[in-house]
């Protein structure tokens, strides 16, 4: 006899569900209660699954939320039910799956789903082929619920789906699938393009197998009236362009005429899906030969898409123009992470212009909760950007007729996307651009001052896409305009603008360094007049503009005048917050550059600031011992308070130098770093290594004592998979050896083979590979008859590591230690010895002795050889570097 209820138990929980529903918390947190306490009876769930099938007098959403309360208690604990409970659940499930409400439907398939997903496809075996046969249904409802929960089994278990464990199942569900593409009812077909679509990515065999068909029945799809379906299309598309362009590219200049119109879509979800096909198509080697023709209609409608629609505008409150009085709603900010401080180098000229523009990622709009989703604006936008990557100043005569009419039209929302446009071409197009920055540039400075505050903060966004070009003019002609209009929007009564304008401040700062030194105290006087005047979530933006200030300026920022304006309202803000508001990490990631800009200048304000940044991690790692020891009672710290606080000690120790030898003197700090040293975190790592390398250099004397603690939990941390420890990790090993000197020796077999192999090993970024070779190069200056037998193994890949980095005391410390070796093992050279004429050739100006070893090096090689051999060998040279080195060292 099946299960039946007790009524007394039915209408309890019948009445707890109704309760649920109240908005009033207190209640709902005494449902929960009660909830999990009806958890410790075995036969609750069979409760719960009962009002979702049987019920059918029982209104929607309290049968509805029955099954998500079970669909939750099935994710919990699932294997403890008992036997007869799942299978009832389970026989239950199948037999309603068909429920005549849609929303009843749908709660059932999640049911299904979570179950398949908690290792019931393999014991539920009847449950694919039961599915499978109601597709054959003639009833709509039971055809559409069993393909609702099929689709979701597709999402959830898409590889298990694929594998031997169930026998392949997709051998028969795939070209199942595929007969409903044609089905009369749009549903239907959308859930059967959704099912085959899971499996384009991992390129499923099974599809693989039936790849032709599955193509054919999408461009029979083409005309679908569904927007679902049309969706659904687009989407298949976008991820066969990726994985199977084979199949696509006899069509494709069709479907490039059907994703241009469905990019016009009506339905707004379709013309993004339908938009995404650019970006992908963008990353397509074929791009250039297949859509050039298509430019002419294709760029339009990329524009059009661009414009803000009258919902983003309702959304973006665009008709507000005044709200910098209205405090922040807290659930607007979204949590900032802390990037860790890594030690990298400087890099040669023409290598700088490679650095990665990241500052497009948001087109120009801010990530408020409401349009922070990817959107049809924003993907317009992005898609423009990459195609004009790819087509460059090709793409000019199809742009500019449209900047003309929309960058002069009188509705603001056009003029507004024409600016959005300007600033998405400004890297693709660079080139083409500088004919018409003249004009350009000046038009947008007044457009700051446009009476729409859309409009103003867009102006922000593409001008610092342009900030390059700007800064490398001469000042007076666009510099100093920009700057007094975009500190003007610093202080707009809008706080969308004033966000953008303190980004776009930021962008211009770090492209005009030391450029902005005749303008410091107008710069200061806005940002700390800003301070007063901003709202919670802006203030996390201007800590961000005036520490990357004071990296772009450095010690020009240490003058009485200027620390008198700065410091002030950074130490009340420091003094104002608490030490467990997350506030603290944007102030002290700030506070970090100020101290290392103002070097001795920061020395009044450090006492407290060092005291707190000790008793920070010291906090923090009371707490990490604390939950480790009763991991049930106590919650595990945020450890990014203490991150932060290293960082800010390694600012402090890199700007004060020796100075900071006293705080470290008269406080636990080293005890401490022992501990981060060793912390599972990675990024506490990270700090701490760049910690102990600033400390080294600052007051070795209070390191050294714990050398010997050190050195090995530094050799255990050269682990490439964390490149950013091993790169910390290596640096500080580098800056140790300088100090210890002679007195390294018995470290060096602790460090030296993971090095040679960090240095070999292939794909390894560029920061490290320098670093690696900079840390050899140093125990090879203070130990050379440690390092030099290695000489074979790592001098190639040393020198083609240092040749592009600038000249420094880092570099050229590790040129004297390669010097050293190189006369202590010739023989260790000779394979490689053009690579070694290549990296000293890369020397613009070394100092008189460095110089004078390198000509020694040369000169006893070519005597070595005889001259007849080294004319021969020097053959082999590129010219310029024959040039060179015949210029510089007389070979």
């Amino acid at each position: 006899m099946a299960w039946q209820p007790q009524p007394a138990g039915l209408s309890q929980i019948l009445q707890l569900l109704k309760e649920s529903q109240s908005p009033d918390t207190e209640i709902q947190r005494a449902v929960q209660q009660k909830l999990e306490q009806l958890n410790q009876f075995p036969d609750f769930n069979n409760y719960l699954i009962y009002v979702l099938t049987k019920l059918k007098t029982e209104d929607e959403p309290t049968r509805s939320l029955s099954g998500l309360i079970l669909k939750n208690n099935v994710k919990a604990h699932f294997h403890n039910f008992p036997p007869s409970v799942a299978e009832f659940i389970k026989s239950e499930c199948l037999e309603n799956v068909g429920d005549p409400s849609p929303l009843i439907r749908a709660t059932i398939g999640i049911l299904i789903t979570t179950i398949a997903t908690k290792g019931e496809l393999q014991n539920w075996p009847a449950l694919l082929p039961s599915l499978c046969q109601l597709l054959d249904s003639g009833d709509y409802k039971t055809c559409e619920g069993a393909f609702g929960a099929l689709q979701k089994i597709c999402e959830d278990s898409t590889e298990i789906l694929d594998s031997d464990a169930l026998d392949r199942p997709l051998n028969t569900l795939i070209p199942k699938f595929l007969q409903f593409f044609k089905h009369a009812n749009a549903k239907i077909r959308s859930h059967a393009i959704a099912c085959v679509n899971q499996f384009i990515i991992s390129k499923t065999q099974a599809l693989m197998l039936h790849i032709d068909p599955f193509v054919e029945n999408l461009f029979a799809l083409s005309h679908d009236e569904d927007p679902e379906v049309r969706k659904n299309v687009c989407q298949a598309l976008v991820m066969l362009l990726e994985v199977r362009i084979d199949k696509l590219l006899p069509h494709m200049a069709n479907i490039i005429e059907y994703i241009l119109l469905r990019t016009q879509d009506r339905d707004e979800t379709v013309a993004l899906e339908a938009c995404e096909f650019w970006l992908t198509l963008a990353e397509q080697p074929i791009c250039r030969d297949v859509l050039a023709v298509h430019l002419d209609r294709l760029v339009p409608v990329l524009v059009r898409g661009m414009k803000y629609s009258e919902i983003d505008i309702i959304l973006l409150k665009g008709d507000v123009e005044e709200d910098e009085m209205i405090p922040d709603n807290e659930q607007d900010i979204k949590p900032r992470f802390h990037k860790s401080k890594t030690h990298a180098q400087q890099h040669s000229v023409e290598e700088d212009e490679e650095g990665v523009d990241d500052d497009g990622s948001d087109y120009g709009m801010d990530d408020d909760d409401a349009l922070s989703d990817w959107n049809l604006r924003k993907c317009s936008a992005a898609a423009l950007d990459v195609l004009a990557n790819v087509f460059r100043d090709d793409l000019m005569p199809f742009l500019l007729p449209i900047l003309k009419e929309t960058l002069f039209h009188p509705e603001w929302e056009v003029k507004e996307s024409g600016i959005l446009v300007l600033g998405a071409i400004a890297e693709g197009c660079a080139n083409g651009m500088v004919a018409h920055l003249p004009e350009l540039i000046p038009y947008l400075v007044n457009c700051l001052s446009d009476k729409k505050a859309l409009v103003r903060s867009i102006t922000c966004w593409t001008l610092s896409r342009y900030s390059h070009w700007i800064v490398n003019q001469p000042h007076e002609m666009y510099l100093q305009r920009l700057m007094s209009e975009l500190l003007k929007r610093i202080l707009d009564t809008n706080k969308r603008v004033q966000e953008a304008a303190c980004s776009a401040f930021a962008t211009l700062e770090e492209e005009a360094c030391t450029e902005l030194v005749p303008y410091l105290g107008f710069i200061l006087q806005t940002l700390v007049f800003a301070f007063s005047k901003y709202q919670h979530k802006n203030l996390l933006i201007l800590y961000d503009a005036i520490g990357t200030l004071a990296d772009s300026v450095g010690h020009h920022l240490n003058k009485p005048e200027y620390i008198n304006m700065l410091m002030p309202p950074l130490l009340e803000k420091w003094n104002s917050l608490k030490d467990e508001d997350k506030d603290l990490f944007p102030l002290l990631e700030c506070l970090s550059s100020v101290a290392t800009a103002l070097q001795s200048g920061f020395l009044p304000y450090s006492e407290p600031v060092y005291q707190r940044c000790v008793s920070l991690t010291e906090k923090t790692l009371a707490q990490i011992a604390a939950s480790d020891a009763r991991p049930d009672q106590v919650e595990p710290p945020d450890k990014d308070f203490m991150i932060v606080a290293l960082d800010l000690l390694s600012g402090l120790a890199e700007g004060l130098e020796g100075h900071i030898e006293k705080f470290v003197e008269r406080s636990n700090l080293l005890s401490l770093l022992f501990q981060c040293m060793q912390d599972k975190m990675p990024e506490v790592r990270q700090s701490s290594f760049a910690l102990l390398g600033d400390l080294t250099k600052a007051c070795f004397k209070h390191v050294k004592p714990c050398i010997a603690d050190f050195l090995p939990v530094l050799g255990q941390n050269l682990n490439p998979e964390f490149i950013s420890v091993c790169n910390n990790a290596t640096w500080a090993i580098g800056e140790v050896s300088i100090q210890m000197r002679e007195e390294m020796e018995p470290y060096i077999t602790l460090v030296l083979t993971q090095l040679t192999d960090i240095i070999n090993r292939p794909n390894t970024p560029k920061t490290l590979l320098e670093n690696t070779a900079i840390t050899i190069g140093r125990l090879g200056l203070v130990c050379p008859r440690a390092v030099a037998p290695m000489l074979p193994q790592f001098i190639r890949q040393w020198c083609t590591s240092l040749r592009n980095i600038r000249d420094n005391e880092e570099k050229e410390s590790a040129f004297r230690g390669i010097c050293s070796m190189i006369t202590v093992n010739p023989a260790g050279v000779v394979q490689d010895f053009i690579f070694f004429c290549d990296a000293v050739a890369s020397w613009q100006s070394p100092k008189p002795d460095l110089k004078q070893m390198f000509y020694t090096i040369l000169h006893s090689f070519k005597n070595e050889v005889g001259n007849e051999n080294w004319k021969r060998f020097s053959d082999q040279f590129p010219a310029p570097l024959r040039e060179r080195l015949a210029l510089n060292y007389n070979v």
